[in-house]
């Protein structure tokens, strides 16, 4: 019969249960923005364009400001995977030629969802993602279809 020591059980079950808790603490997001966005739906097409930085109003004519996480966050990676279908690295690479062209701009970088939280809140016009833990009524959530 194999005997395991207790501290190193211990040690074992805290590890696993972190393991298993840091993939759950990102798996429910939503696409938000500022209270005075008026749209409450987008496709994922003009939610791409956004995102890649080729859409840069909302209908009213209001300038979109765009949020995101770090590159190597977790839930930017997950983002942009499941939202956009396509990998971090290549937004960076679309974001990088618009701004070294000349032709326009990276998203502004925050770098914790309490930065995303109080920039999307604060700045009309803005978009981003949260866990749904983070969000409140100072934002507008997005159906996405």
């Amino acid at each position: 019969m194999l005997k395991i020591n207790s501290n190193y059980g211990c040690i074992l079950l805290i590890f696993f249960l972190c393991f298993i808790t840091d993939g759950w603490a990102n798996d429910e997001y939503e696409i938000v923005t500022h209270s005075g966005v008026n749209e409450t739906v987008l496709s994922t097409n003009s939610l791409r364009a956004i995102f890649s930085m080729h859409l840069k109003s909302w209908q009213n004519g209001e300038m979109i400001k765009v949020y995101v996480l770090p590159d190597d966050s977790p839930l930017h990676k997950k983002f942009a995977k499941e939202k956009l279908n396509v990998f971090p690295y290549q937004l960076r690479n679309a974001w990088d030629r618009l701004v070294f062209s000349g032709t326009g701009q990276a998203p502004n970088v925050v770098h914790s969802s309490n930065e995303m939280l109080s920039a999307v809140a604060s700045t009309p016009g803005s978009i981003g993602y949260l866990e749904i833990n983070y969000i409140n009524d100072d934002l507008n959530v997005l159906k996405i279809k």
